[in-house]
């Protein structure tokens, strides 16, 4: 018998993320996997001004502190899911004009935080044993590849099929169908068709199957969504919010052929739920990151048995 504990869509969320690496010990679990939109959506300029003192922008507020309240002022913007990134008045002055300076740092604190994060987990998880699994997810920029090779014990399965366990086999994959965000990393329907059956046919389907896919399937409850109008503001119909499917056709289609065990997803972070596509039970956990909420799943399996249990976890 193994615990398996999964989470996703964190978001740049520390709190959140540390929460994750306590929660192999907490849970007794064998396995943490992240499924995917680890990163931030931005970063907070902190200007280093000339009499000593800090300056933040920060949730519409200006806040100004001290060198000694600088670090509690960095933690509760990491906590947020955002990043803190420490500056001078005349750089800031560059980066309100450069689009592409923006980019840069961006990039640089969404790799120097994550490399943070590894090297912590890696501190946690291997005196005990827990395996780790972190890929990415549509939002996450191809940097993130890079700053998940900073531990070798953290493995990204993105892309691969890998036996996390004795007889048990998992498929990643975090790219998604085409969003409104025009995200990262995003795939033409007949793409992912074609990444998810080159991947799956390399499974052992006599070994309990996982199917690890950061978007959950079309025309499920665990892929709807707000529906968007040009403008991305979500459009009202009839006094509420109008929902939408907005999973991937190639992913149920997938599922419906190949027909794994378990399917775990996320990308949609309003649809918690469950749902049976033939003998696959599909599972998204849902997100609410920015509250510093770690929503998850706790699987007990089996494996022998090929059959195992499921309870959804918050905290």
């Amino acid at each position: 018998m193994i615990k398996i504990f999964f989470t996703t869509d964190i978001h740049g969320s520390e709190r959140c993320f540390r929460k994750f690496v306590n929660a192999g010990k907490f849970y007794n679990a064998n396995i943490l996997i992240l499924g995917g939109d680890i990163t931030g959506k931005g970063f907070v300029p902190i200007v280093r001004l000339k009499n000593g003192y800090y300056e933040a922008n920060y949730q519409g507020n200006e806040e100004i502190v001290s060198k000694d309240e600088l670090p509690k002022l960095e933690e509760e913007i990491r906590f947020n899911g955002l990043y803190p990134y420490v500056t001078t008045e005349e750089e800031l002055e560059v980066i309100e004009k450069s689009p592409e300076k923006r980019r840069e740092i961006f990039k640089f604190v969404i790799k120097h935080t994550l490399e943070e994060w590894m090297v912590l987990a890696t501190e946690r998880l291997r005196p005990l044993g827990i395996k780790i699994f972190v890929s990415p997810g549509n939002d996450d920029d191809p940097v993130v590849d890079d700053a998940l090779f900073v531990s070798k014990y953290v493995i990204n399965p993105d892309m691969k099929v890998i036996e996390i366990y004795d007889n048990v086999e998992m498929l990643s994959y975090g790219y998604s169908n085409p969003t409104p965000w025009n995200s990262p990393r995003e795939k033409t329907e007949e793409e992912i068709y074609n990444d998810l059956k080159s991947l799956a046919g390399q499974m052992d389907y006599n070994k309990f199957t996982i199917f690890n896919i950061h978007v959950p399937p079309f025309n499920t409850p665990l892929d709807i969504a707000p529906k968007l109008d040009k403008t991305l503001k979500p459009v009202v119909e009839g006094g509420s919010v109008a929902t939408e499917n907005v999973g991937s056709k190639s992913v149920r289609r997938i599922i419906e052929e190949f027909q794994p065990d378990l399917g775990l997803h996320g990308h949609v972070h309003e649809s918690p739920g469950s749902v049976k596509i033939g003998k696959t039970l599909s599972l998204n956990p849902g997100s609410e990151y920015s509250d510093g909420i770690l929503r998850g799943v706790l699987i007990n399996l089996d494996e022998k048995k090929k059959k195992f249990t499921f309870q959804f976890t918050m905290g």
